[in-house]
């Protein structure tokens, strides 16, 4: 053989060694990178499998969230089939046997105060094929109340899957709480909006209607404008739809909310704008803007001697749009304007409380009011939020 076609053996052994070599640094990474043992694989895949089911949970405990969750907690089970209870029936079945679904009801109104895991073996059936004969049914306490059974279904009930299914039991009580601590938030954030709203009543809208009351007879057509505007606002505070609404529609309703103070305090109210066209579309609360404004006016301006101004700010910063209300007037205590904010001591200022709220079970802490004011010093309040965030 020639010197030739031994280097190209040589070369050819060399680029194999080298792919060989590369193979196993490759698999090496993967399998640091991946799953160690199966154990861990069965773990990841476990931990899915309860994320599926929990999504469809979020929302409590019916019969649409039941019947999409079954299959994924049969999975977890691995029974031919099992059932979700409420308190009075059956919500979902998934799986064979669902001829036994009397007797399921049955047991689980028998066993529902018990509060314990109950084991049934006496499931009646004239198919020798069937998958079904017994019952382990595990109780669902939410706050202890029992709210329904989760029901694992076989041929031979075991000490294992009994304390499986009570282990899932527990975890399906859990999401089943979050959602009702969710709705009870939510339900709390309505009535704050709802007393937020009733604060505009009382003061402003009998200010407003005094301020265009006087010019009925001097002046019939500023008169006529300012009941527009008034019309207006009021029909965009009380408004009955979504829990949030663009920047720029909050600032046509803090322009009509200005428009009509400054029929009441004339020359003493200055307003400056500044808005970044881009931030206009970001989703904010509604009535997160107005009522920072009207409390700069209220309790920063109206008390102050001689004129005051308010500067609204929207900037885009990045992936947030930053909206800042700050005012020239009489400032506050920062101690007092915090208690405010963490509903410590009540006040005329429940807007500060109300929107800070808001922000923060909408967005997260991180999205709260930040204030800054000393006596004397006027006021400056910021929130920032995402501008590409879902439907707040």
């Amino acid at each position: 053989m020639s010197s030739q076609g031994q280097v190209t053996i040589v070369l050819a052994v060399g680029a194999a060694l080298v792919v060989l070599l590369l193979w196993q640094v490759l698999r090496r990474r993967n399998l640091q990178q991946g799953f160690v043992s199966e154990r861990d694989r069965a773990t990841y895949e476990t931990l899915h499998t309860a994320s599926l089911a929990g999504r469809h949970l979020s929302g409590g405990l019916d019969e649409s969230g039941a019947e999409r969750a079954l299959p994924h907690l049969r999975e977890l089970l691995a029974t031919p089939a099992i059932a979700l209870t409420g308190r009075r029936r059956i919500l979902a079945w998934d799986g064979v046997g669902d001829h036994h679904r009397n007797q399921v009801h049955d047991a689980a109104v028998e066993h529902l105060g018990d509060g314990k895991v109950a084991v049934v073996n006496t499931l009646e059936c004239n198919d020798p094929d069937c998958q079904v004969r017994s019952a382990v049914l595990a109780p669902i306490r939410v706050r202890d109340s029992i709210v329904g059974q989760l029901v694992a279904l076989g041929e031979h009930p075991s000490a294992g899957l009994s304390r499986a299914t009570e282990e899932v039991a527990g975890w399906i009580a859990t999401q089943v709480e979050l959602a009702d601590l969710s709705a009870d938030r939510t339900r709390a954030m309505e009535a704050e909006l709802r007393a937020l709203r009733a604060q505009i009543s009382p003061h402003f809208i009998y200010n407003s209607l005094g301020a265009i009351a006087s010019f009925v007879r001097t002046d019939p057509d500023r008169a006529r404008e300012l009941l527009l505007e008034f019309a207006d606002f009021t029909r965009y505070a009380l408004r009955q739809g979504g829990a949030s609404t663009t920047v720029a529609e909050e600032l046509r309703n803090v322009e009509r909310y200005l428009v009509l103070e400054q029929a009441r305090f004339g020359e003493r109210l200055q307003l400056r704008m500044k808005v970044a066209p881009e931030v206009l579309p970001t989703r904010v609360p509604y009535l997160a803007i107005q009522p920072l404004v009207e409390n700069a006016v209220r309790h920063g301006l109206a008390p102050k001697a001689g004129t005051g101004t308010v500067v609204l700010t929207a900037r885009d910063v990045g992936a947030e749009a930053e909206i800042s209300v700050e005012d020239d007037g009489v400032g506050s205590d920062p101690e007092r304007i915090q208690q405010v904010l963490d509903g410590e001591t009540r006040t005329d200022s429940v807007g500060l409380g109300n929107v800070d709220a808001r922000l923060r079970q909408t967005y997260g802490d991180e999205h709260g009011l930040v204030v800054e004011t000393a006596p004397g010093a006027g006021m400056k309040v910021t929130f920032r939020v995402p501008k590409f965030a879902p439907d707040a």
